[in-house]
């Protein structure tokens, strides 16, 4: 790879995912955009996880934007989108994901999976996701004034309501539903002990991907059997659609219950508290939204600018480039910071605000180009639905301790958000 622009003392380091449980580093990100907009990191062996070669960060929003629309020069295929490398033996079957793969296959099956998104089940899942969130919002206000004025937003209210809704969306029964939380805490919170727990060591003694075909054979398998369950008991919900729809292949289905598994439930799950612990931080912006001086939808978009679900994305460099005056090599890992660029002083003014009614706001919180997030209009629609119905049932809310993040370069994420209400 190309040598680092200067000493490396002179560059923040932003991959170690310990940094992310004391918070998103912006302050590392502005000295990046500033000074280093495409910058070489290292990647060292950390929390049992071995090194890897490293990587260029890149942290403007014209870069960023420039590199998720550019997919023959930066490649999702070439080594699939998480920043540590694939076992080799595991790269063809990680790139049977439609995340993981580049036009024309992506177009091709992202054109496939988005007809099961029909306007009769979009109707269906509003009224549902509504009337959830009303639900577990009450309950959780009802269990706080029978004891101590407290609650766990994050177990009480947000993780069971992206794991419903999605589970409604896929048609996955009720008994079931605990597995999806399961797989999604395994996959996306690898890195955080408390999420994942002990690794599990392949035969070499490392920690194995959990993402490899090893660690996803049991959630492949109940894919397999749901799947073959819908084809004899058809019913009005995703996987009956994709189960039944003869240009899908077995490894095709199954790698798509995999992504909506995890970015499905994942992206409401992160957003949702993050949009609250922003909200009680800025009482004025709180009282905004009440108001009504800040519509809804608005504060939606500047809430993801604000806490945007996904921190970071990688690319591969499938040809020799230049990006911000840097020589990027054939083969050269590229990530991209959602997180920081949602915060570039280029695009958005007084970006370390939170502006509620903030217009035009051209956040990548769901990426950009043909990788744009193909549940952003459902993650949207949800986290609409609970803002509402917070504001309505949540009174003057407070917190009644820190909040408790994950331990993530990847997943921008709580784990715990400890709320009062008012006496």
């Amino acid at each position: 790879m190309t040598p680092p622009p200067g000493p490396a003392a002179a560059l923040p380091d932003v991959f170690d995912p310990r940094l992310y449980a004391d918070g998103v580093p912006y302050d590392r990100y502005r000295v990046l955009r500033d000074h280093h907009p495409v910058a070489r990191q290292e990647e060292p062996a950390v929390l049992g996880w071995p090194a890897g070669p490293g990587f260029w960060a890149v942290t403007r929003h014209a870069d960023v934007t420039a590199v998720l629309k550019d997919t023959t020069t930066y490649s999702s295929h070439l080594g699939a989108t998480q920043i540590r490398d694939p076992d080799p033996d595991d790269l063809p079957f990680i790139r049977r994901m439609m995340l993981n793969q580049d036009p024309p296959e992506h177009g091709r099956l992202r054109t496939v999976v988005s007809r099961a998104f029909t306007p009769r089940r979009i109707a269906r899942f509003e009224e549902r996701a509504r009337e959830r969130a009303r639900t577990l919002l009450a309950r959780a206000v009802s269990a706080a004034r029978a004891g101590d004025g407290g609650f766990d937003l994050v177990p009480a209210v947000t993780d069971e309501y992206a794991l419903l809704n999605l589970a409604d969306l896929l048609g996955v029964p009720e008994s079931d539903r605990g597995l999806l939380l399961h797989w999604t805490q395994r996959v996306i919170g690898y890195q955080d002990p408390d999420e994942a727990g002990e690794p599990v060591l392949g035969p070499d003694g490392r920690p194995v991907n959990p993402r490899s075909p090893a660690m996803l054979a049991d959630m492949f398998a109940y894919a397999g059997e749901l799947a073959a369950h819908k084809r004899r008991h058809p019913d009005d919900d995703i996987l009956t659609a994709l189960a039944t729809t003869p240009e899908l292949g077995a490894g095709e289905l199954e790698m798509f219950f995999f992504l909506l598994t995890v970015a499905g439930n994942d992206t409401v799950r992160g957003a949702a508290p993050g949009g609250v612990l922003a909200l009680v931080e800025h009482p004025d912006q709180l009282g905004a939204l009440r108001s009504g001086a800040a519509p809804v939808p608005g504060a939606v978009e500047e809430l993801l600018r604000w806490h945007p679900p996904v921190l970071s994305f990688r690319r591969t460099a499938a040809r020799d480039t230049v990006l911000a005056g840097q020589t990027v090599r054939r083969g050269d890992k590229v990530v991209v910071f959602h997180a920081a660029a949602n915060r570039d002083e280029r695009v958005f003014t007084d970006p370390d605000r939170l502006d509620l009614r903030r217009a035009p706001n051209p956040h990548v919180s769901f990426g950009g180009g043909p990788h744009v997030c193909l549940g952003a209009h459902f993650a949207r629609m949800q986290l609409a639905f609970f803002y509402e119905e917070f504001l309505a049932t949540v009174p003057e809310p407070r917190l009644a301790g820190p909040p408790v993040r994950l331990v993530s370069h990847f997943i921008n994420s709580l784990k715990s958000l400890p709320l009062r209400m008012a006496d």
